[in-house]
C-alpha cells in the first residue's frame, strides 16, 4: 500500500496551488546553489587537509601522490 503516481500528482498539482511556479523555482534555485556551495566547501576542507598533511611529512605525501598517478594510469 504505497503511493502511488496519482497520488503524487495530485500533491503536485496542490503545491504547485498554494506556492506558485515562481517560488518553487526560487526554492529549487536556492537548493542548488546551497548544494553547489556545499561540495566547493567539502573539497575545499579535502584539499587544506591534503595541505597540512604535505605540511607535516613531506616524504610521506610525495610517496602518495605517486601511488595515486598509478592508480589513474
Amino acid at each position: 500500500m504505497g503511493i502511488s503516481i496519482w497520488q503524487l500528482l495530485i500533491l503536485l498539482a496542490v503545491v504547485i496551488l498554494i506556492f506558485g511556479t515562481k517560488k518553487l523555482k526560487n526554492v529549487g534555485g536556492d537548493l542548488g546553489s546551497a548544494i553547489k556551495g556545499f561540495k566547493s566547501a567539502v573539497k575545499d576542507g579535502d584539499d587544506n587537509a591534503k595541505q597540512e598533511k604535505v605540511a607535516q611529512d613531506p616524504a610521506d605525501a610525495t610517496n602518495t601522490e605517486s601511488v595515486k598517478k598509478e592508480d589513474n594510469v
